[in-house]
């Protein structure tokens, strides 16, 4: 099979562009993926799977498995570029603490006890420095697949994770820099050196953002008058590799130019368009990425050393969960969040073979240790999917069927409800009572079965996704209602509406004042707090008990809508903490400044 492949291939290059490996690879993919994800064991799994059945030890059909990993790390680029898209600067430095709090706390922790693990195995201190320094750095393509499969990239535990793979980002560069500095007897690297490295990436992340700031945006204001749709995909893909390009360039990482690029475009009003055109490359590219790893684990390295990598491999992972579970619990994370945090990030990742090959390159290790550690990294990054699957099927049970459920198709009724919970079923029943024809969209497998048992007919759908808002007949309603009780979720559901249907009233659910605020500059047309008409209602009845004439009553209730309305145009522009003064409390306005807490930093 092999030596026809090549035929091939030599038949190919003769005629000019050689397609055969493309097909390959593209047959792999759509053969293992649908059916490891049958099987329940991820696509993660079967893309690594499918890499180690065509690569050199398997039927052989690749012989260069790091060409195709180079090219494929360009699907990490982009999945980060998209990541930075939701990540407005605002909601970044929000994160700060996260990032060099808990992403310290977790790295320092890590590498200080994995080093131990190369010293207990024989390995001089910089050969141990190196080994577990490099499997610290966890795989930002595992981790981040594995949260988009989860849906989990938007909610808080998705967030820290994201934060701390920042910080690792961030931290390859101190990291190669100390590879350099423990050379055993290579070029003397200067500490003027040192310093101007340090300050060509700043320079060039100061660089980034001013471009992002002054030329990105207008440069896709020019580009949209054109209205070449193909035009803006290529300039998408030129502002995501051309990022990625100049960090390297400064001896940063690809990922972290590209991610910065996202965040610079955040806040434009092209960001949508951006995603939707990034997205197809990102699916392909990082798909490509986990069949390079699949390719390029060496078995013979393997079997050749195989009690070394197993010892390795358990030691490493094991005291990384450790770290990472209990760093996470002095964060104040629940058991549930940091056990899925340690498990989710357990592996080594992609830098490290960055690392090593660095640390070979300078004399630290030798071509055997650097095979070996490569193998290492490899195999718990193989291994993160069947973890995963066994920590899911351990703390659930089984993992949710959407097979029974019916998938939003074509839908054309005058209005689109999403998320059907408590909140919308009650928004519902006057809207069908006045024979309102509602589609309904929710994610909650089991909310949406026992619906069903009421008489309601719920489609399984996701509100964040835009082919699936389209699907949803969101272009043909009337009017949206926005119920979800996600609040991350309900924010990026309008954001995405009022971008992509600007003309079609969009009314939602809001968790609570800030959250109400954030809705209404994401262009919402109308909010209301889930909870602040019950309350009112229940403060009504409590005045009634107490004997208050009914004139009186309804003089109170109308004040307090009065006055909170005034508030709440208030901080829209000045945020929630502007109005303290207004509000009726228990403590004297005179003697407030001594009760009230200072605001929260950043509000």
């Amino acid at each position: 099979m092999a030596a026809e492949t090549a035929t091939h291939a030599a038949e190919a290059a003769a005629h000019g562009f050689d397609i055969v490996p493309i097909v390959v690879l593209l047959a792999a993919a759509v053969i293992a993926v649908p059916l490891f994800k049958r099987l329940g064991l991820g696509s993660v799994l079967g893309y690594l799977a499918a890499g180690l059945a065509i690569g050199p030890f398997g039927l052989g059909l690749f012989s260069d498995a790091q060409t195709i990993l180079h090219v494929a790390e360009l699907g990490v680029v982009m999945f980060l570029f998209i990541i930075g898209l939701e990540m407005q600067p605002s909601r970044l430095w929000a994160m700060r603490g996260e990032i060099f709090g808990l992403g310290v706390a977790q790295v320092g922790g890590a590498i200080a006890l994995l080093i131990c693990v190369g010293l207990v195995l024989g390995y001089p201190v910089a050969a141990s420095f190196v080994a577990g320094t490099g499997f610290v750095l966890t795989s930002t393509a595992i981790v981040m697949q594995m949260l988009d499969e989860r849906r989990a990239l938007g909610a808080p535990k998705g967030r820290r994770i994201i934060a701390i793979l920042l910080l690792e980002d961030l931290a390859i560069v101190p990291l190669l820099a100390l590879v350099a500095f423990l050379a055993p007897g290579g070029e003397a690297v200067s500490t003027a050196d040192r310093l101007l490295a340090v300050g060509i990436g700043l320079a060039a992340i100061a660089g980034l953002v001013l471009a992002g700031r002054y030329l990105l945006d207008p440069m896709f204001r020019l580009l949209g008058r054109a209205k070449a749709r193909e035009v803006m995909t290529a300039a998408a893909l030129l502002v995501v590799l051309g990022s990625a390009l100049a960090m390297q360039t400064a001896g940063l990482s690809m990922a972290m130019g590209a991610f910065l690029a996202g965040v610079l475009l955040s806040e434009s009003s092209f960001r949508h368009q951006l995603e939707a055109d990034v997205e197809p490359f990102r699916g392909i590219l990082l798909g490509l990425f986990f069949l390079g790893v699949g390719m390029a684990l060496d078995l013979n390295v393997v079997a050749a050393n195989l009690g070394l990598i197993a010892v390795s491999v358990t030691a490493y992972m094991t005291l990384k969960m450790v770290v990472i579970y209990g760093v996470a619990r002095l964060m104040k994370a629940n058991h549930a969040e940091a056990a899925e945090r340690a498990v989710l990030m357990a592996q080594g990742g992609e830098f490290a073979f960055v690392l090593y090959a660095s640390a070979a390159s300078v004399g630290i290790i030798d071509a055997e240790s650097n095979a070996i550690l490569t193998a290492i990294i490899i195999v718990s990054m193989v291994l993160t999917p069947i973890m995963i699957i066994l920590h899911d099927r351990l703390t659930s049970g089984r993992e949710e069927s959407t097979d029974d459920l019916d998938v939003a198709d074509d839908l054309r009724a005058n209005i689109l409800m999403i998320g059907f919970g408590r909140f919308g079923q009650i928004v519902s029943q006057p809207l069908f009572a006045n024979g309102c024809s509602i589609s309904l969209i929710d994610t909650d497998t089991e909310a949406i079965r026992e619906s069903m048992a009421f008489g309601f007919k719920i489609y399984y759908g996701d509100g964040t996704r835009l082919d699936i808002l389209h699907a949803a007949g969101a272009h043909k309603a009337k009017l949206i209602i926005v119920a979800t009780d996600d609040r991350e979720a309900t924010l990026k559901i309008v954001e995405l509406l009022k971008a992509e249907f600007p003309h079609t009233p969009v009314l939602s659910r809001s968790y609570d004042r800030e959250h109400a605020i954030e809705l209404i500059h994401a262009g919402v047309d109308y909010q209301v707090r889930e909870t602040f008409e019950s309350a009112l209602v229940l403060a009504e009845e409590a005045l009634r008990r107490m004997e208050v004439d009914d004139d009186a009553i309804a003089d109170i209730m109308e004040e307090t809508r009065r006055r909170d309305r005034e508030r709440f145009d208030i901080e829209i522009c000045d945020g929630v903490y502007a109005t303290r003064h207004m509000i009726q409390g228990n403590v004297p306005v005179e003697d407030r400044d001594r009760y009230i807490v200072k605001p929260p930093e950043g509000r």
